[in-house]
């Protein structure tokens, strides 16, 4: 009989997990003593690595001064206000402000919300359409769901919510079109600036400065889900400056504490936020754990030890590595192709990969199965030893086929 956690994106009726019990680096331990390495970095988002006792401590040492307390006016905390600084000083947005959440899905549903009230508060109340992109992911929630292109995560649940229209991924003219066929009436358009879950797709030469160009001829506002792609993991803090697109609003989570605490947000342009800050008008959204204080401390000790240790300027290494290693497995004809840039990758096998994660597993390796294609996404700190172990096993497993 499944024990009484109801486990994500997996069969409800399944009882068949491994217990992770431990971590430290780029390793993890189950129950039974078995190593496997991390080449996922969890879930695309340990930047640092397990086990830090940086940012363990200043999560410790915040919860002994000031263990939680809620942020909804007139009520504020010191660790929410310089993580917020930090955040957007990093960001190509670095005069606007930054809005606390709980999660990726959190900060979705929050920019949608933000994108639409944006429109009714200039006086234009028919800018309700969001425009997406076939094979994106922007979360759980009713209004990521509602925004993701990923048709079998919208199936099953009812009606979702209305005004949103899909457009294929890489095709600049069927936007163009949509757009024009809803003028007056597109709210936004959401991007990942390199699609992940989808199946890490870059962008092609120009497409984000094609969306960029287009937003701005038709009134629509601009929205990139760095969920994935934010604090470090193209080579920039954020895949908007690393492919040099500026959007209005840009949403974060995973790597901004390196999953040590639940912590989303939305960082709003200078623009949007002289929009909300009108004389009078109450941004009447937020969440219980928004601005949460040890999640701040996370926050502020993680991007503090990723400056510390240069892990942003340290990707483009890693990316010769892991491409070096993918380029091997190809012309040894294991996989058909990889794609990625920074340090995301995914090696395409063309069949189904779920069965091929299983054994990766059993060989002491985690990735992840994205359709056709495995997942590649270390912590930052991955030495060259364990790329090394992670292309051998790989080969080894592979080979099987």
């Amino acid at each position: 009989m499944p024990s009484k956690f109801l486990h994500a994106f997996a069969p409800p009726s399944s009882d068949d997990f491994i217990t992770i019990v431990r971590a430290e680096g780029c390793t993890l331990w189950d129950d039974r003593g078995k190593r496997y390495l991390d080449a996922m970095a969890s879930l695309w988002y340990c930047q640092v690595g397990h086990g830090r006792a940086e940012i363990i401590d200043a999560v410790a040492d915040q919860m002994r001064l000031l263990d939680a307390y809620q942020t909804f006016a007139p009520f504020t905390n010191q660790p929410a206000e310089e993580l917020a600084a930090m955040v957007a000083e990093r960001s190509p947005l670095p005069d606007g402000r930054v809005f606390f959440c709980g999660s990726g899905s959190e900060a979705v549903d929050s920019a949608l919300k933000i994108a639409r009230g944006v429109h009714q508060l200039r006086g234009e109340p028919d800018r309700q359409v969001v425009i997406r992109r076939t094979d994106a992911y922007h979360g759980t929630n009713f209004g990521g769901t509602s925004a993701q292109g990923i048709a079998g995560n919208r199936e099953g649940w009812g009606d979702l919510v209305p005004h949103f229209v899909e457009v294929p991924r890489e095709d600049i003219e069927a936007l163009s079109t949509t757009m024009a066929a809803n003028q007056g009436q597109v709210a936004a358009v959401i991007t990942e600036p390199m699609q992940g879950a989808g199946g890490v797709f870059p962008p092609p030469d120009g497409y984000l400065e094609g969306l960029r160009r287009l937003c701005d001829r038709h009134g629509a506002l601009l929205i990139m889900d760095e969920v994935i792609c934010g604090f470090g993991r193209t080579g920039s803090w954020f895949g908007a400056q690393h492919y040099g697109v500026v959007p209005d609003l840009i949403t974060f989570a995973k790597g901004v504490t390196s999953g040590y605490q639940p912590v989303g947000g939305v960082i709003c342009s200078r623009d949007v936020c002289d929009v909300l800050e009108r004389p009078g008008w109450v941004l009447r959204t937020g969440y219980t754990y928004s601005g949460h204080p040890a999640g701040m401390a996370a926050g502020v000790a993680n991007l503090a030890l990723m400056e510390d240790e240069k892990l942003v300027q340290r990707v483009p290494h890693l990316a010769g590595r892991l491409t070096e290693g993918l380029a091997a497995l190809q012309a040894d004809g294991l996989i058909s192709s990889y794609r990625g840039t920074g340090a995301v990758y995914a090696a395409e096998l063309g069949y189904d990969t779920a069965a091929v994660r299983m054994r990766l597993l059993d060989a002491g390796v985690v990735l992840r199965p994205i359709g056709t294609a495995l997942a590649i996404c270390p912590p930052l700190v991955i030495s060259d030893h364990e790329i090394g172990t992670l292309f051998d096993t790989m080969a080894e497993v592979l080979a099987q086929d």
